[in-house]
């Protein structure tokens, strides 16, 4: 079973050696990198290059680590009694799966998704330290253990905004997602805006790459925005030329796809005032 990118999904080198190296170790696939670099798409390629359903799971500020494998719902099972329902004599009836047991419990190898990990609270990873090691967890209420029928390739994705506890990275195969270079991201745009006018793509691209570098910028855009972007540029039937700004605008033509803070738009408005008084 072998990883080798898709047609949709431009995957460098490094990535699908990590994801081969992840499935060979039979670890989790830690993936981080910054938001809107394909870290979540890659679960969803992995699991299509490979023929694999794909479970996913994503992360809030709420979530706990115990509805990944089950809920117990106890508040329905006291009504129950309440009304004399037959269904209360047997607890299975009111134990909710998570996706680890849904994932555990299938019968073919998945890809199970946990996206996000950072964002739940620091506790969370040390939580599902033995049941995605031993792929395995005990169900107090009914007495059985859930053990993973066949082993499922579990991918956790982070946007790094906290650190993770050692004891969690110890038991991961890691992958940071550079942000890509200019020809791989040339090749990502290819793969969604087929026929893109290769002037077209070189201005944009050239612009785009300027403004990531703009130091003093809060948040830089990401590759889905770059993305974005170009299929604005697409619909309004813009090329090169169109692109080009004056030196009343250091802001590139339909921003707001790429700057998403008034802080990044303030600054570059400075830089072009700053301009038109140096050219006086």
């Amino acid at each position: 079973m072998r990883f080798d990118g898709t047609d949709d999904y431009v995957a460098t080198d490094d990535l699908t050696m990590a994801v081969n190296a992840a499935i060979t170790l039979e670890r989790p696939l830690l993936v981080k990198g910054e938001p809107g670099t394909g870290k979540t798409e890659l679960a969803r390629q992995v699991a299509a290059g490979l023929g694999l359903p794909m479970i996913e799971w994503n992360i809030k500020s709420t979530t706990k680590a115990q509805q990944g494998l089950y809920e117990y719902d106890a508040v329905s099972r006291l009504r129950d009694s309440q009304l004399g329902d037959e269904r209360v004599h047997d607890v299975s009836n009111y134990i909710r799966k998570g996706k680890l047991w849904q994932a555990f419990e299938a019968e073919n190898k998945v890809v199970l998704l946990i996206d996000e990990v950072d964002k739940a609270d620091i506790e969370f990873p040390n939580d599902l330290l033995q049941e995605l090691d031993k792929m395995e967890f005990h169900v107090y209420e009914t007495g059985e253990t859930v053990k993973a029928r066949v082993r499922p390739i579990v991918i956790i994705t982070s946007n790094n905004e906290k650190e993770l506890p050692d004891a969690f990275l110890r038991r991961c195969f890691f992958h940071y997602i550079k942000f890509p270079d200019h020809e791989t991201l040339r090749r990502i745009v290819e793969v969604h805006h087929p026929g893109i006018k290769q002037s077209l793509l070189t201005a944009a691209l050239t612009q785009f790459y300027e403004l990531r570098e703009q130091s003093g910028l809060k948040k830089k855009p990401s590759t889905s925005e770059v993305l974005d972007w170009l299929k604005l540029l697409l619909a309004e039937d813009l090329d090169a030329e169109d692109l080009k700004r004056d030196g009343a605008s250091a802001l590139p033509r339909l921003h707001g796809a790429l700057l998403k803070n008034e802080q990044d738009v303030h600054l570059f408005e400075r830089l072009a005032f700053m301009a038109r008084r140096q050219g006086r």
